[in-house]
């Protein structure tokens, strides 16, 4: 999905889950929240201070329970290799 506002807004839920943020070449970041669409909407306003080549331009999340958040965002992080994971 296209990482912006009107699409974080539309498409990302208010819940427990991972996401992660890519452009056309790399998978720039995955992380873990209590609330997906908060998380993504704070990430959108740091958008603007990454370099260009970075810029996510892509989003995509899966819903999981708290308890097994940090599971899944480090299984990601190893099968995506991010530049960052948090």
């Amino acid at each position: 999905m296209s990482f912006t506002a009107i699409s974080v807004m539309n498409n990302a839920p208010a819940c427990s889950g991972v996401y992660g943020l890519s452009n056309s070449a790399e998978w720039i970041f995955i992380g873990e929240a209590s609330n997906i669409r908060a998380a993504l909407m704070e990430h959108l306003s740091e958008a603007s201070a990454q370099p260009a080549a970075r810029k996510p331009r892509g989003f995509s999340y899966e819903v999981a329970p708290a308890g097994q958040r940090a599971s899944r965002r480090d299984q990601l992080a190893r099968e995506l290799t991010p530049l960052r994971a948090r």
